[in-house]
Parts: C-alpha cells; structure tokens; sequence
C-alpha cells in the first residue's frame, strides 16, 4: 500500500499544507483514510510521520480541517516551532501519528485518571533514518509512556521502523533501554520540559514516568482504534472534528466524500493560498530564534 503527498501553499507559512493522495492518485484523509494496520497479524501498524527528527515546527494532521493534511500549528496567530531545551534539538526522533485511533475526550482512562487529547496516538520512531513529512512508514511497536499534558491523556507510543537495520533486534521496551541507553531517559525529559519556555508548568507521567511494554502498549493502540470507529459510526459526538473521508463510510454516511468533492476541497486552499498556476509556492524562512537554545536548570 503507497501513499504520496501534495504540497499547496508556501512552506514555513500560515497557508501551507499537505495533503495526501492514495495509490490511485486519489486525495485522501491521513486521520482516516490510511488503514491502522500494515500487518495485522504481526501487529504491524501505520505511522503517519509529522514531525521528522532533528526539526523544530510543530506540524500535525489537522484533524478540525476537511481531508485532514499537515500543517503547522498556530498559537496567536504565528507559526509554532518546538523550543531547544538544552541539550535536545528539536524533535528527537521521527514523531507522528498512527491513523485510525482517536483518543476520546469523553473516555477518563482507568491508568492515568485522564480523558483523551482528541487526537489520533502520537508515536515516537527511535530509528537510524530521519524520515520525511508525510511519509508513511510501518512500525513495529516497543512500549508506550502515559504523558499528562494539561490534565488531557496523551500517550506516546515508542516504536521502530521495520526497515530500519536495527528493527530485529528491538522488539520490547526493554531492549531499547538495553541498546540505546540513555534514549528512554532523554525521551522522558524531553517532554517533561518542551513547554516551558512557552511558560508552561512541566508536564506529568503516570506510573511513576515509567514506559510499559508492548503488550500494554498495542492493547492501548486498539483501545483508540475502537473509539475511532466509534466516531466514524457516529456513536461518538465529533465536537471540532473533521471525519470526512473517500475510503471508509458508508455512502450514506454523512462523513462520506467523493472524490470530486475532495478535489474540492484541496482546489480551495489553492485559491486561498494563490497557488492555482503552482500547487506549491515559494519558501519562507523560518525565524532565527528557532535555533536559539533555552537553558534552565531541572527540577
């Protein structure tokens, strides 16, 4: 199964975004279009990649957008970008989403005594390659961190490329310990603080900021595969949230779209972004403090 994207809008802007495309060059929903599973039966899933490692601008499936494509994300009116707190650069793997989950906001968690973040489960990918925004890559799952952000469940699924030269041998959480030592901790810390030069308090964990294992982790990942389908069966409340798709509604179903309305759907943000001659405009820059460092010292 392929997958391509589509660029529209100026890069590094507030009218950027990417949209995806199936094998028959059809647009499609990244949220719910492109299948959770790679291989089932191997627990293999689908990772949609937002953010790859060492980048700073916080891109993300814009699930409140029609057809859901990346694109940054805003916080009073400017673009957002992920401060270096010494000693992490940026994002410190190839972080993204798996489609087809959905972390209810309606649903407290027995765990962690939260309700869900109203997104699709985040994921962590620790492997060699640094992949490319928009890629869609399959994962092996390792283990799952329970993060606490605002009082909001957000799990943070940690998982490795299947092609990556490294895949065989980790196939739990604790080989990562075992062979990238250190990488757990830094992954801890790294969202413990990301916030705070926003002024924002540091971020909490349950289980004592402790990672689980696989097990624990793909029995989360299918919890939200279910509230998903709850969603797009409409039993939960979408609130914000754009369920449109091509591939996975009923044609009665109200989130069903075909495919000339979602080729309206991207020929519009052309015309917003006066990108009709090309679907792509020039790139901005990124401001020079993104490269700033932010010290302070851990609590």
């Amino acid at each position: 199964m392929s997958f391509t994207v589509e660029e529209r809008g100026n890069p590094n802007s507030l009218s950027y975004r990417l949209f995806f495309k199936n094998a028959e060059e059809k647009y499609i929903s990244p949220f719910h279009d492109i299948p959770i599973y790679a291989d089932e039966s191997k627990n293999l899933f689908h990772m949609v990649v937002e953010v790859p490692r060492w980048t700073n601008a916080k891109m993300e499936i814009a699930t409140k957008d029609p057809l859901n494509p990346i694109k940054q994300d805003v916080k009073k009116g400017k673009l957002r970008y992920v401060a270096n707190v010494f000693p992490h650069k940026g994002y410190i793997w190839n972080y993204g989403a798996i489609p087809q989950t959905w972390e209810d906001p309606a649903h407290k968690d027995g765990d962690t005594g939260c309700c869900g973040d109203n997104d699709p489960i985040d994921v962590c990918e620790i492997g060699s390659k640094v992949c490319s925004r928009g890629e869609v890559i399959t994962v092996k799952v390792l283990g799952i961190l329970a993060m606490i952000d605002e009082g909001e469940t957000d799990w943070k699924v940690i998982a490795i490329n299947v092609e990556d030269p490294e895949a065989n041998n980790l196939n739990n959480i604790g080989d990562v310990q075992r062979l990238k030592p250190g990488y757990l901790e830094s992954t801890v810390d790294w969202f413990r603080r990301y916030k705070v030069p926003d002024g924002k308090p540091e971020n909490r964990f349950a289980f004592n900021d402790e990672f689980k294992d696989k097990d624990f982790a793909i029995e989360v990942i299918k919890s939200t595969h279910n509230f998903w389908k709850a969603l797009l069966s409409q039993k939960n409340n979408a609130g914000e949230l754009s369920c449109k798709n091509t591939c996975v509604s009923a044609s009665d179903s109200p989130y069903c779209c075909s495919v000339d309305e979602a080729k309206a759907v991207v020929g519009e943000v052309s015309k917003i972004c006066s990108a009709l001659t090309c679907p792509c405009g020039k790139e901005e820059a990124i401001p020079s403090s993104v490269d700033t460092w932010f010290y302070y010292e851990k609590k």
